[in-house]
């Protein structure tokens, strides 16, 4: 008896032993953190194992309308429509570091969104400036600015060429800087290349042009978070064009390279009515969108599913159907989110594309995107 009560006891010791580094593990395989936008004014932390909301981080600035990264990872930048604000956050603590407002009683500014510099002192932007008058309101130019996150203000504004505002895109056109912060790019029908010591441009990328001769009215695809770093100075994302001989709209995937300025396209199918950003897994093998085909009453959505290896089209799903969402994943990229204009959170997994869970967030989140954190 007593030699079968120190084997039962040696061999619970030994099961205990064993199931706590399995159940680190399987924790760390999924262990992360949500960070988006609520109305109105509020960044929610989410779970991404429980969906449960950790925090709420009440912004003076006002409602979140798009989110960001720096390239280190180290620093998170919100900006606000309510009050034309910039937030900017601890990654690892999500506490606020700096926060503040650019609109004034008689000045007001409306962006969308903007790119830090590798310092994290000044913010780029591209802006409309309103200025209230004893007798009328004033609308500038579009502009390109840099906002001093240390003075918290704008230093510099020079408007934009007529030819660059005309281009499809305006101010919620993507940007992003070169990695020694000295060039600033703006994504619209062309790329626009911009010295950020003079904000001006120095240089066009016409992208049907470039190596993708043969195709027309080449543009980006998806929106700001449609832009993804996958190698070093290389973006990866979804682009529109049409051939010159009938106009048949297609969309490929495209890869601009920030240090040299080289844009390859490689086109995959036709375009469907909207296609989302795209979001990229971190070993930068595959990658994610949403297509939607159809108006309301016979709209239907589907998960599209990319080897970027190959540059092909492997996997397409059917999921249902919101009137407006984002696309988002986890940092593992086992999961991809349905979210935004709504009070929940559609959980999938990325491998089979199926429907998992519904995560309640209680409150109405903003299209303002989603990060992924530690």
């Amino acid at each position: 008896m007593q030699l079968r009560s120190r084997l039962l006891k040696s061999i619970h010791t030994l099961s205990a032993l064993i199931a706590v580094p399995l159940a680190l593990a399987s924790g760390a395989a999924h262990a992360g953190t949500l960070l988006l936008g609520t109305y109105p004014d509020k960044l929610f932390t989410v779970d991404d194992t429980s969906g449960a909301v950790k925090d709420k981080v009440k912004l003076d600035a006002g409602l979140p309308v798009s989110l960001r990264l720096s390239d280190d990872h180290k620093k998170i930048y919100a900006t606000t429509i309510t009050t034309s604000g910039i937030v900017v956050l601890d990654a690892d603590t999500r506490k606020i570091l700096n926060q503040f407002s650019l609109n004034t009683p008689t000045v007001r500014y409306r962006f969308m969104g903007g790119v830090p510099d590798p310092s994290g002192r000044y913010f780029y932007t591209v802006l409309i400036r309103f200025d209230k008058l004893n007798d009328r309101y004033t609308v500038s130019k579009q502009q390109y600015a840099v906002i001093d996150l240390a003075q918290k203000k704008i230093v510099r504004t020079v408007d934009m060429d007529a030819q660059d505002d005309a281009l499809p895109g305006g101010f919620r056109a993507s940007l992003m800087l070169s990695p020694d912060g000295k060039t600033l790019y703006m994504f619209k029908s062309k790329v626009l290349v911009i010295d950020t010591a003079s904000l001006k441009v120095v240089d066009r990328i016409d992208l049907q042009k470039a190596d993708a001769a043969g195709y027309e009215d080449v543009a980006l695809g998806g929106g700001v978070e449609g832009l993804q770093l996958t190698h070093p100075n290389e973006l990866v994302s979804l682009f529109t064009a049409s051939d010159p001989y009938v106009h048949n709209k297609i969309f490929g995937l495209g890869r601009f390279d920030l240090t040299a300025r080289k844009f390859t396209f490689t086109p995959i199918g036709p375009i469907t009515n909207q296609i989302s950003g795209l979001e990229v897994t971190p070993d930068g093998k595959t990658a994610y969108t949403t297509a939607t085909n159809g108006l309301t009453g016979s709209k239907r959505c589907e998960f599209w599913k990319f080897d970027l290896t190959s540059l092909k089209l492997t996997d397409k799903q059917e999921f249902h159907c919101r009137s407006r969402y984002t696309l988002g994943m986890s940092q593992d990229g086992a999961k991809l989110y349905i979210y935004g204009a709504s009070y929940d959170i559609e959980v999938y997994d990325a491998g089979t594309l199926k429907h998992e869970k519904t995560w309640d967030l209680g409150a109405d989140a903003t299209m303002a995107g989603m990060l992924a954190l530690h």
